[in-house]
């Protein structure tokens, strides 16, 4: 049985194929065709552009995508420091996706993919990967060996403090999300079908609130285990370049 007819409602358990698949998973996959769609577009009108640096006179998909793309370079460098525009790209999927994801929860006949358990944990764990992804890669070896600590005899120790405290990250991403975002749409369904008018859209500016807020606060914390993974590599290489 699909998901939307155990949970209620939702305009995509009415489409036949759709319903046999998760809500949550035909609702994400229809964010991220959504994201893709509206990237296709800004690439167009960059390339149909007669002068690229030029803004586009009206807001077009260009001019929002411009200003995405140049508020994540701002965000990821000012967390990660200097050099850290290489990772916006995927952090900026990353938040834009969240985002999306939560906002299409306000509308109503959709179910929030950030509200279910399987995207939230994906979300944390995709992180959790790249974050030591790129610690070794920038790092190699010598992130390894920052888990043992400086000091010999207490390594054991340390490395088992280290290695909780890194494995707690994907959960702690993946809750935070989840159960806001939960308590969020839940709390705006209850008062929807109590009052009818007037008060819902107190809470629909709420729910809007907490949905961007939860975005930034997943964005931010999983640039914050990147900037630890490659802590003072960067520097270094930069520093090495001006010799």
């Amino acid at each position: 049985m699909a998901e939307g007819a155990e949970h209620g409602f939702t305009w995509l358990s009415t489409i036949p194929g759709v319903n046999l698949i998760p809500d949550h998973t035909a609702t994400a996959a229809l964010v991220a065709a959504g994201l893709l769609a509206t990237a296709y577009v800004a690439r167009r009108q960059i390339a149909a552009a007669t002068d690229p640096a030029v803004p586009d006179g009206t807001m077009t998909a260009r001019n929002l995508m411009e200003l995405f793309v140049e508020g994540m370079n701002s965000l990821v460098e000012g967390v990660v420091g200097p050099g850290g525009a290489r990772y916006a790209p995927l952090y900026g999927a990353f938040f834009i996706f969240i985002l999306c994801g939560n906002l299409i929860g306000l509308i109503p006949g959709f179910k929030p993919p950030t509200g279910n358990i399987n995207t939230t944990l994906g979300l944390g764990l995709t992180s959790f990967v790249f974050f030591n992804y790129f610690g070794l890669k920038t790092q190699g070896v010598a992130y390894l060996k920052h888990l043992a600590g400086p000091i010999i005899w207490l390594a054991p120790l340390i490395i088992l403090i280290e290695g909780i405290s890194i494995c707690v990250r994907p959960i702690t991403l993946n809750l935070r999300l989840l159960m806001n975002m939960f308590a969020d749409h839940m709390v705006l369904d209850i008062f929807t079908d109590l009052l009818k008018v007037g008060v819902p859209v107190l809470f629909y500016f709420l729910g809007a609130l907490v949905s961007v807020i939860q975005a930034v606060v997943f964005t931010i914390l999983s640039l914050v285990y990147v900037a630890l993974a490659v802590a003072g590599h960067d520097e270094h290489g930069e520093a090495d370049g001006h010799h």
